[in-house]
């Protein structure tokens, strides 16, 4: 809340891809919470505690994408979120790993934005699109999944520049290390999150409501003059080349750094 005033997106279509689990599905759930009518694509379905109706929806085919928006009509809001990330060391990585990858990360996220920007023409609207903080460096043994990611950040800035004359924002979050179901194994092993959080000034990892709601500031008119940008959701991870975090000075308990 800002002088009494709450984001609201009451009267508006919000749709969300990848949204039945996840950041996506924090996205949704809040995205409803301030009133929006929410559609979900997704290839999976699962119980939800919100109001939003999921579409079977795969948006690597244009098609089964274009049945989707039928269903949704013209949306206000996109959140651009569907992916995946597979752990392959380079020399391990074929083309059955690199295509896929492109295929849902990239070429379906260009797709999305593609078909639902062609809606919003003459309307209006936000979209958000969800890279992350391997859209800047190498992580190693994803390969695929951080050229994906890189690749986002330059279908945000062309589509900012071609779209904001017809009223459309294009903005990104970037999120570093978050506990979904693909991360999950990682948070519950401390010998691997302790070093990872060594970098993080916050010194934890984040929760995918914390990274919606930087996707629906985006995406609602408290950012009606923010286009083009590209929001870190990491901590401040992408701040240090070396860590804050040190043995000597500090304990990690429960899973984060705390100073002594």
């Amino acid at each position: 809340m800002l002088g009494g005033m709450e984001i609201s997106f009451h009267g508006k279509t919000a749709v969300v891809t990848g949204g039945v689990h996840g950041i996506g599905r924090a996205m949704a759930e809040l995205l409803s919470k301030c009133g929006a009518r929410v559609f979900i694509f997704d290839v999976e379905s699962a119980p939800l505690d919100f109001e939003a109706q999921v579409v079977h929806c795969d948006v690597t085919s244009r098609e089964s994408l274009r049945a989707a928006l039928d269903v949704s009509g013209r949306p206000d809001a996109v959140m651009i979120n569907a992916g995946t990330g597979i752990v392959r060391p380079l020399p391990e990585t074929g083309r059955d790993v690199w295509d896929r990858t492109l295929a849902l990360n990239l070429t379906a996220a260009f797709e999305t934005l593609q078909e639902t920007a062609e809606r919003m023409k003459g309307h209006g609207g936000s979209i958000v699109l969800t890279a992350s903080t391997n859209s800047y460096d190498g992580e190693e043994n994803l390969i695929a999944y951080n050229a994906t990611k890189a690749g986002v950040l330059g279908i945000l800035h062309t589509a900012a520049n071609e779209l904001g004359p017809s009223g459309i924002r294009v903005n990104s979050v970037n999120p570093g290390l978050i506990r979904t179901r693909l991360t999950q194994a990682s948070f519950e092993t401390p010998a691997v999150v302790k070093d990872y959080f060594r970098a993080i000034p916050m010194g934890r990892g984040g929760e995918p409501a914390e990274v919606a709601t930087a996707a629906v500031f985006l995406a609602s008119d408290w950012a009606s003059y923010i286009t083009g940008a590209s929001l870190l959701v990491d901590g401040g991870q992408m701040c240090c080349k070396f860590g804050p975090w040190k043995d000597e000075s500090a304990e990690f308990v429960s899973g984060q750094w705390r100073r002594l």
